[in-house]
């Protein structure tokens, strides 16, 4: 029986040939394939400057930059992350700022971002967990009023939306992932949409060691910048994945309803938490970057990672999406403990991943779901 792992990146003959080509272009590092890819993300995402890095992590370093991050500034994230949100907001200087998160949707509880506001608030960054949107109307709305900026970190959202509105489409910054457990990749990239044009210049100069060109050939620097460039072979295969990207969300979306199929009608007996559905109002908003339950680990003879491990044995991996953001060394070591964000603490209890990408079938989602089962009896 063949090994089903959590996560594969799809991949054909034609997005071969097309990295192939520019390779054999002698033109590999950022150049005519970085632009044309950045135009057609600012296309899909109905118009907003875009510039491309090396990874999500890299685009909210400089996101952090252009909004001018230092210390003595506050920005609000939810405690269900990925690390490099936390990590990112602390290299700044700033405080990180954490509120816990709904248990079944994952994203940040709006009603605690709004009494976390303070004058030293400078920026909230929302996680789209999984790909489903947070509620961008009030978000915004939260953000206007406070006069502060909204960076979003959509690392698992390329190809959601909002009421019909793309994610990252919605006026202010958004960091994109394009690792190859995403909904599409570069092998390893991300992106950042600015608010402006002005930024996305700021942004090009930041991600290549603030190199300003002056009028007579040579360089200089103004603000030190870091080396975050995309190649022209990450983005040519980025171009051809985009193509295919809503193709590919709408599989997943098929995938997930299958595993609703099998699972929740026995979900509550099990006590099995599954995710969230799409939103009412934009059921293909939805792009299904990870399919994530909660584990009924009271009722269970062993512990989390037993179960994972005796999934692996029956050929189906398993990943664990999230730790909780400030139960890290880290943040412990800056005064945080456990109980101060109850569902993400229980989520980083008993959160596990099930295999989802375009190539399963609905035979594969069948046997996680039986084999599931099983070990939780």
């Amino acid at each position: 029986m063949h090994y089903l792992p959590f996560a594969r990146p799809t991949l054909d003959e034609s997005m071969i040939s097309d990295v192939a080509d520019t390779l054999r272009s002698h033109w590999i590092a950022s150049g005519p394939q970085v632009q044309a890819f950045e135009r057609a993300l600012s296309e899909y995402l109905g118009g907003q400057p875009v510039r491309v890095m090396t990874s999500a992590t890299a685009a909210m370093e400089v996101a952090f930059d252009i909004i001018g991050l230092q210390p003595g500034d506050e920005v609000i994230t939810s405690a269900m992350t990925f690390f490099s949100v936390g990590n990112m907001i602390h290299r700044s200087g700033a405080k990180t700022v954490f509120v816990d998160c709904d248990l079944v949707t994952r994203n940040l509880d709006l009603d605690q971002v709004e009494r976390a506001i303070t004058p030293r608030t400078k920026a909230i960054v929302p996680t789209h967990f999984s790909g489903l949107a947070c509620d961008m109307d009030r978000l915004m709305g939260i953000a206007a009023r406070a006069n502060i900026r909204v960076v979003e970190d959509a690392a698992l959202a390329i190809g959601s939306s909002w009421r019909g509105r793309k994610i990252g489409a919605f006026g202010d910054m958004a960091t994109f992932s394009f690792h190859p457990n995403k909904n599409m990749t570069t092998i390893e990239g991300g992106a950042l949409v600015c608010a402006t044009e002005a930024e996305a210049r700021r942004a090009e100069v930041l991600r290549f060691h603030g190199i300003q060109r002056l009028a007579d050939g040579t360089r200089d620097i103004v603000d030190a910048g870091g080396k975050f460039n995309m190649s022209d072979v990450s983005a040519r295969l980025g171009l051809a994945q985009l193509s295919r990207l809503d193709e590919w969300c709408a599989r997943r979306r098929k995938l997930a309803a299958a595993y609703f199929d099998h699972l929740e009608p026995v979900a509550e007996a099990r006590g099995i938490v599954l995710p969230a559905r799409a939103h009412a109002d934009d059921p293909a908003g939805h792009s299904w970057n990870m399919f994530c339950v909660l584990l009924p680990l009271s009722r269970m003879q062993g512990s989390r990672k037993d179960f994972m491990a005796a999934m692996h044995e029956r050929g189906i991996g398993i990943g664990v999406s999230y730790e909780a953001m400030h139960l890290t060394t880290l943040f412990r070591g800056l005064g945080h403990r456990e109980g101060e964000h109850p569902n993400a603490e229980r989520i980083a209890r008993e959160t596990v991943t099930l295999p989802l990408f375009p190539t399963m079938t609905e035979a594969d989602v069948a046997r996680v779901c039986e084999n599931l089962l099983q070990l939780i009896d």
